[in-house]
């Protein structure tokens, strides 16, 4: 009876121990559960009070030890933020790249997308506007907003999207004045007509469509410059390029060659004048 009793005594006592294990191991859980979020708090205070370093430590901390959680891939994300603040574009790139290639389902994801663009655009220098890092930031705002057209990042890409634009047609402007300076008449043409056709809402439009007027002028093709005389009229009446073409088209040249259309647009030149 007595080693009945002891017996129960300690098999009760086990099952003590056993749930205190047990209790323990939850709250251990629960406090690894709490510590990724602890240390991207620490990290992220780092980084706003510029303390870069320190900040790398605690995010890779993160990452070596929750790689799976979202601290974890937010962390990765962060360590390419940091790489664009201090403009190691390069790295900053890889990073986002990584990101996005292996956690395309993270919930921040059009981050990672946006900021590798912005990474590409922070490189365009003047003399570089048709260069590569144009191109590349022309390519990846797009790919953001085609993957996203509703992300919070989209208003500025599509911004940013209109400056590259406009980068790239000032570059094939000039481009395309030196071929005109040249005589290089056709090399001119294909390079205003670009600008036309892949920029259609450029500031460059007018004076591209002035020297069309002008080339096709030269060459003695009045048909073409007849008809694009009259986009300049219809579209964009109070351009400064607008007078400029109707000293190309004018009386003296129609005297010349008689032609219907020129007729008209010469009237349309004439009538813009006097409501003037």
């Amino acid at each position: 009876m007595k080693k009945l009793k002891i017996f129960l005594y300690i098999f009760f006592i086990n099952i003590a121990i056993l749930s205190c294990s047990n209790n323990d191991k939850e709250l251990s859980s629960l406090t690894i559960e709490q510590l990724p979020k602890e240390l991207y708090q620490i990290a992220m205070i780092n980084l706003d009070q510029e303390n870069y370093d320190e900040a790398i430590l605690k995010f890779k901390e993160i990452i070596y030890k929750y790689p799976l959680s979202n601290e974890g891939v937010q962390s990765e994300i962060m360590l390419g933020f940091i790489d664009y603040l201090t403009m190691n574009y390069d790295d900053a790139i890889y990073k986002f790249n990584r990101v996005i290639k292996i956690y395309p389902s993270h919930k921040n994801i059009d981050y990672a997308y946006y900021m590798r663009a912005v990474s590409y655009f922070e490189q365009i220098s003047g003399e570089n506007f048709d260069g590569k890092s144009n191109r590349e930031a022309k390519e990846k705002f797009q790919e953001l907003l085609n993957r996203f057209p509703n992300s919070e990042y989209a208003k500025d890409s599509r911004q940013k999207l209109i400056f590259i634009n406009e980068n790239i047609a000032a570059k094939d402007m000039e481009v395309a004045i030196f071929y005109l300076k040249q005589k290089q008449y056709l090399a001119a043409l294909g390079r205003y007509n670009k600008v036309i056709e892949e920029y259609p809402k450029s500031k460059f439009i007018p004076e591209a469509l002035y020297r069309l007027v002008e080339i096709y002028t030269i060459l003695g093709m009045k048909e073409e410059a007849e008809k694009v005389a009259s986009v300049i009229v219809y579209n964009y009446p109070e351009s400064e390029w607008y007078k400029d073409s109707y000293n190309l088209i004018n009386e003296e040249y129609y005297k010349k060659n008689q032609t219907s259309l020129g007729k008209k647009i010469l009237n349309l030149f004439k009538k813009n004048e006097s409501k003037e």
